[in-house]
């Protein structure tokens, strides 16, 4: 957030002037949005929930390991909680948070059935009233990044063989003493003979 405030840019904008910027910008920019939409360290993030203040209930990963609106596409276009928060969606009650989905029309048979599965899903979810949202690492426990993971997250990104990521790692822009540590982390990968 920090970055995209000084470049004056809103998240998830898509920025003309990207040229335009630090050789740094247009590197963490490629890595945050590659194709137009997300790019794979996004991917791999997702939401630890706090009182759900900044987690999208339908488009973001939170509870499960999908998007709810990937998981359940017919109850998502039914919603009328598009776009809404995860503590939007419902309300709190003293202690308890409970869930006050709002719809289009009433379901059909088969629909009610897609709703019960998906309030089963979302009973696993806690929400604690009083912590924050945090964006977590989804490939270590407990959330935390490690170029390790990451390296393995790039490797099956490029969906070819242990020198592409090499190949990747030489045309990247960063300072010295990061691609040193890449460089050791992919090295220490190579099966020796």
């Amino acid at each position: 957030m920090i970055i995209f405030s000084k470049y004056g840019l809103e998240p998830g904008s898509v920025h003309s002037l990207v040229k335009l910027q630090s050789w740094w910008w247009k590197d963490l920019y490629k890595v945050c949005k590659e194709r137009g939409g997300k790019g794979w360290f996004q991917e791999e993030l997702s939401w630890k929930l706090g009182c759900g203040d900044k987690v999208k209930f339908w488009e973001e990963v939170w509870v499960g390991s999908s998007a709810l609106k990937s998981l359940f596409p017919r109850l998502f276009s039914l919603s009328l909680n598009q776009g809404q928060t995860v503590g939007e969606v419902g309300v709190w009650i003293n202690s308890d948070w409970r869930r006050r989905l709002t719809w289009r029309r009433a379901r059909f048979e088969w629909e009610s059935s897609l709703e019960a599965y998906l309030f089963t899903l979302l009973s696993g979810a806690l929400m604690r009233r009083n912590d924050v949202d945090v964006q977590v690492w989804g490939k270590e426990e407990p959330g935390l990044f490690s170029v390790n993971s990451a390296y393995e997250c790039l490797a099956k990104q490029s969906r070819g063989t242990q020198f592409d990521v090499f190949n990747f790692l030489w045309k990247t822009k960063a300072f010295p003493n990061v691609i040193v540590t890449a460089w050791r982390v992919l090295l220490d990968k190579i099966p020796t003979r």
